[in-house]
């Protein structure tokens, strides 16, 4: 089953590389029958071939000078890594020496003898035989193709051996996702052979990390629904596990860095921007997410120790996570089997009476399938339990339209929903501002909700063309308004305006703003308190969580921006749902990059700054809860957070949806 990876990889790749992400025309020939993948796949792919690339080639530049030099890729599968090269005019004095299981050997030897533009850069001097050993081989003056079981690590030996590998010229090996599959015994036994065989020599590893967290949970399922277990998570489950293997088996260096890490190390500003223009794109924290999953590690010994890949950086730092001063449980709901139709993400929630919570849009489940949902939920509460309830749009003849990461508002002074903005697509704006009425119907036989949904024309529209941002109320003398703030756009990844509307005359009005402005972002949250509105967190426009929190406050004649300093300061973090309660705001969830923990429940006090940071004891659960992209309403009688939906597209390794209602006890910490 190990094999079909490779297989299923190399389509990856291939997709990758066709849409201009990373330059590499020899992909094409390994691919049977070509795939275009998910933009969030070919980011994924993108990153990974970066990473790897940028160790090559910085392996190359560091031995430019030595006579001879080799790479042994291993377990190297299709890939194009000697053809991209070897094109490039990158392999003078180098050998390539490439492992894999005689099948897979066998493939790729017969796709390089029937491609004549492959072949040609080869020069084959012998064609595919077998060895002394019995080993299948292809060779070329600059290039060996060996199959070998890496499991055996004594015929690796003498296979290297005797097609020329020499131990004392400089040599770099890499294992892209490959130690991983072996038992670890085995993989041990590789490590520690090549630290004996060779005198100077950098050993490169991508593969899987933190395996316990909710999205480490889903992907380790998915490969042992693959039947292709990640071995090396039980032992080396985090950065220091993997380093200290290397540092225990002969390699005196060893560097660990995250994806995430590398991304905005290493890889410029200007290809970043790029690749967000390639295709259409707006899974951020699924992206953030498969990169805190995979490392690039750089193990060193001989005099390759004096410079790593990884030891140049821009400025991104993992930091220490968080003290933590307590733990939050998280409980299902009760009669939260009964409840269907909130397995869905990027939706609106509200509490609209004590009794009752409207749910809109979002992306989720309906009927077996994923996709856009089109309904408008209802949950109501009787004798304690949260229940579906039957939900009939009045005699408007379109339904909910499809939208989602828009904003829906509570306006209990009007009785009415507010939606505005959203998305159909990363290029497809939700333009009108909806109207939503709700009327509770009751006879003997049923209790229905009957909802009054019509499409608000304002004279102007420019601030409701945005969707991931914020709406909340704002008092200005004497005055509500519905404050919308940043988000982002078609055009624009973070938007840093705002806009203040008239919920009584549906206009935008001109509210005057005084103050330093926060910096544009999107996927923030925003509170209602003491008539102005806190921002905390999001998105910015560099594509790094922001862990700022601003405060618009009412004045005489408008509103004032003021930074809150917290202490400590808050990880940047976005995706997150808030509340405040009696001056503290509460940030539940979310996504942040800057700690390898996860993010639980932060309390800050809004008049003095102080910080605490609670874990979610999520062992009652019996499923991974993803507390990103889902809705969040605070029962204040109650001091308790039920959680509904949330959860992503994870990468390859599926869609996951939290499937039940949640509840956070919060009685200890408010």
């Amino acid at each position: 089953m190990v094999q079909r990876t490779n297989d299923s990889s190399i389509i990856s790749k291939c997709s990758m590389a066709s849409l201009g992400y990373f330059q590499d025309e020899f992909l094409q020939y390994f691919v049977a029958k070509r795939s275009r993948r998910a933009p969030l796949i070919n980011w994924g792919y993108y990153i990974r071939a970066k990473a790897v690339d940028h160790c090559i080639r910085q392996f190359l530049l560091q031995t430019q000078n030595h006579n001879k030099r080799q790479i042994l890729s291993l377990g190297a599968g299709f890939d194009s890594l000697y053809f991209r090269l070897k094109a490039g005019g990158c392999l003078d004095n180098t050998v390539v020496y490439e492992v894999d299981f005689p099948e897979v050997v066998h493939r790729k030897a017969l796709v390089i003898k029937s491609t004549e533009k492959l072949a040609e850069l080869i020069a084959i001097t012998k064609e595919v035989k077998y060895l002394d050993s019995g080993l299948l081989s292809l060779s070329g003056e600059d290039y060996k193709l060996l199959g070998i079981d890496l499991n055996d690590v004594t015929l690796l030996d003498k296979g290297l051996n005797e097609v020329g590998m020499d131990p004392s010229c400089p040599t770099l090996l890499l294992a892209e996702v490959v130690l991983t599959y072996m038992e670890n015994i085995r993989s041990s036994a590789v490590i520690h052979w090549a630290a004996e065989f060779f005198s100077s020599a950098q050993f490169v590893v991508y593969e899987q990390i933190r395996p316990e967290d909710p999205f480490g949970q889903v992907m380790q399922q998915h490969f042992i629904h693959l039947n292709c277990k990640l071995h090396a998570l039980s032992e080396y489950p985090n950065h220091e596990g993997q380093r200290e293997r290397f540092l225990h088996s002969g390699w005196p260096e060893c560097q660990v860095i995250d994806m995430n890490e590398f991304y905005f190390n290493f890889i410029s500003r200007s290809d970043r921007r790029k690749i967000e223009t390639l295709e259409p794109f707006d899974e951020f924290e699924e992206w953030h997410l498969k990169c805190s999953h995979y490392f690039i590690l750089v193990a060193s010994k001989g005099h390759l120790t004096r410079n790593s890949a990884l030891s140049t950086s821009t400025g991104f730092h993992v930091i220490e996570p968080p003290a933590i001063c307590g733990t939050v449980s998280a409980l299902l709901c009760p009669g939260s089997t009964e409840v269907s139709g909130l397995r869905r993400f990027g939706h609106c929630s509200v509490l609209i009476r004590p009794d009752m919570i409207i749910s809109t849009g979002g992306f989720g489940e309906k009927n077996g399938r994923h996709g856009r949902l089109g309904d408008i939920h209802a949950l109501i509460r009787h004798e304690g339990k949260w229940r579906n309830k039957s939900m009939k749009i009045g005699e408007s003849e379109n339904g909910w339209d499809g939208r989602l990461f828009h904003s829906m508002t509570w306006l209990s002074n009007y009785e009415r929903c507010l939606v505005l903005g959203g998305r159909f697509s990363p290029i497809s704006e939700a333009s009108k501002v909806l109207c939503l009425k709700f009327q509770q119907l009751t006879n003997e036989k049923q209790h229905n909700i009957v909802v009054e949904m019509a499409e608000a024309h304002l004279k102007e529209t420019d601030s409701s063309h945005r969707w991931r941002h914020s709406a909340s109320e704002v008092l200005s003398c004497g005055q509500t308004y519905l404050f919308i703030y940043g988000g982002r756009s078609v055009r624009e990844l973070a938007l840093g305006d705002w806009g203040f509307l008239h919920p009584d005359k549906l206009c935008w009005e001109k509210v005057l703003v005084v103050g330093s402005a926060p910096e544009g972002r999107h996927s923030h949250t925003a509170c209602s308190w003491k008539g102005g509105a806190v921002i905390a967190g999001g998105l910015g426009a560099e594509g790094l969580p922001l862990g700022t929190i601003f405060f618009l406050k009412p004045s005489t004649s408008g509103f004032c921006w003021e930074a809150i300093d917290t202490c400590p300061p808050v990880v940047p973090r976005y995706s997150h749902t808030s509340h405040v309660h009696e001056g503290k705001l509460l940030l539940v969830g979310g996504v942040w990059i800057h700690s390898h923990s996860v993010p639980g429940v932060s309390v800050i006090d809004l008049n003095t700054g102080q910080t605490y940071e609670y874990q979610i004891d999520c062992s009652p659960l019996q499923w991974p809860l993803m507390l990103h992209n889902h809705s969040s309403v605070l029962l204040q009688d109650e001091q308790r957070l039920l959680i509904l939906g949330g959860g992503g597209n994870c990468f390859s390794f599926g869609t996951h949806l939290n499937r039940q209602l949640v509840l956070l006890d919060l009685a200890n910490i408010l």
